[in-house]
């Protein structure tokens, strides 16, 4: 296949490639960093720095769709917010609309979105067909969602991507988590209860693939592990994994100080479950936290 991929450069992005490369597939790659394109994967892929040039999408068989600003690396000011939206809607909906002016359209559009789509939903088991909690976090995603959707046609269908927590050793949550949980000082935050919707990396991007080359599936895909699991359970898993204690807990005034509206993404949780990708026949590697830790950190000095 001939793919488009944005946020090629992220943590998904970044495996992604590295396995759609490996299978021969042809990568061009939107980014306004040619040059950390090129240091990632030099000229395996092509670059493209913007699709201002572009009438249409003819020549590619597929778009994926991962780009977005980080949304918990600063507070959500007004305009934080703002950016946020545009950097994840603005091109979707450009994506959008160049597939619908191709005369031979790619056959599947895939496009980021994020368990947050749900909103804090409690102990409630979350399926990609429960109704959301209205707050931001679901009214960026919805957005983001509807836009992709304005690309689906009888040739081109559009899958979204629901994202959870994508545990990697390089890039994402588990790298910020890491260096405290190796002090001994990592554990719980608030009171501990609420889901951590998981997902190894390898499932993650797996899953996109698996997506990819199944042409009969559409719609929302819960792309988490099948047992998401309490935050007090993750820290405990996590501290065992490193041979660290796991005393410390976080009082949530203390990350409302820190993050701000944003610290609902901490606080709050869903415990979300893939049922539309197992009903597909997707077979997960990593159910068990534990081994799926085990895998990432296996390296690491500090795990025995």
């Amino acid at each position: 296949m001939r793919i488009l991929l944005t946020g090629g450069t992220g943590l998904i992005g970044h495996h992604l490639t590295c396995l759609l490369l490996s299978l021969s597939h042809s990568i061009t790659i939107l980014s306004r960093s040619p040059q950390k394109v090129y240091s990632l994967f030099s000229d395996r892929v092509e670059c493209w720095t913007t699709l201002d040039d572009q009438s249409d999408l003819n020549d590619f068989d597929a778009v994926i769709n991962l780009a977005g600003e980080p949304i918990v690396n600063k507070r959500w000011t007004p305009k934080q917010k703002t950016i946020l939206c545009q950097s994840r809607w603005q091109l979707t909906e450009r994506l959008s609309k160049l597939i619908n002016a191709s005369e031979s359209p790619p056959s599947v559009f895939i496009s980021g979105s994020a368990i947050g789509y749900y909103g804090n939903q409690g102990q409630s088991v979350v399926t990609e067909n429960d109704p959301p909690h209205d707050e931001f976090s679901h009214q960026l995603c919805e957005r983001w969602e509807q836009l992709a959707l304005q690309a689906q046609s009888e040739k081109t269908r559009v899958c979204l991507l629901r994202t959870g927590i994508v545990l990697a050793k390089k890039g994402g949550a588990l790298q910020k988590m890491l260096p405290m949980f190796r002090l001994g000082l990592g554990g719980a935050i608030g009171n501990g209860k609420q889901y951590i919707p998981w997902i190894h990396i390898d499932d993650m991007v797996n899953g996109i693939y698996y997506l990819l080359v199944s042409p009969e599936l559409s719609g929302p895909f819960n792309m988490t592990s099948p047992y998401p699991i309490h935050n007090e359970q993750f820290s405990a898993i996590l501290a065992k994994v490193l041979h660290r204690p796991s005393f410390v807990r976080i009082p949530a005034f203390v990350l409302k100080a820190m993050m701000g509206e944003a610290a609902e993404l901490v606080l709050g949780g869903q415990q979300a479950i893939p049922k539309n990708l197992e009903e597909a026949g997707f077979g997960f590697r990593y159910f068990r936290l534990e081994e799926a830790l085990q895998d990432i950190l296996k390296t690491d000095d500090s795990v025995t």
